[in-house]
């Protein structure tokens, strides 16, 4: 069992160690905090989306930004757009699934606002149509997924 357990924490510093060493992909975060910044700095907000597991990482992330963090501050706009299941369940029902947060994003968003999108797989059709309706905006949105090369 000791084997097990140290083999999976090997595994956890192996890739935390890749993606430090990844320059592509520092500099992307690099890039997106730079752009919440400005975007905290304009008065708008910071949304988020995903599915399963993303959707339980997007919700954490949105209460980092408008709880706490690091030291005591005033709270910042950021939700995760899956937590009103009754939204959710009526949309996917009356719609589609697919357009569960295309519809939020038309209704919460405006020109300067952020939509980071977390997927594992890379090919989520909610989280797709949600960046068609952002790029319709002109609302900035980033995805970040897991990709096979780790």
């Amino acid at each position: 069992m000791q084997n097990f357990i140290k083999s999976k924490l090997q595994t956890s510093i192996d890739l935390k160690t890749k993606v430090m060493n990844d320059v592509t992909l520092i500099s992307t975060v690099e890039k997106v905090a730079k752009q919440i910044v400005a975007c905290y700095q304009n008065g708008n907000k910071v949304l988020w989306c995903g599915n399963g597991g993303s959707a339980a990482d997007s919700q954490h992330l949105a209460a980092e930004l408008s709880g706490r963090f690091y030291y005591d501050r005033a709270p910042l706009f950021s939700e995760a757009l899956h937590v009103n299941t009754s939204y959710i369940t009526a949309v996917a029902n009356d719609y589609s699934y697919d357009e569960i947060y295309a519809r939020l994003v038309r209704a919460m968003c405006k020109k300067g606002d952020i939509l980071i999108g977390l997927s594992t797989s890379g090919n989520s059709g909610n989280v797709i149509k949600a960046f068609e309706a952002c790029h319709e905006l002109g609302v900035y949105y980033c995805w970040f997924y897991r990709r096979n090369r780790w």
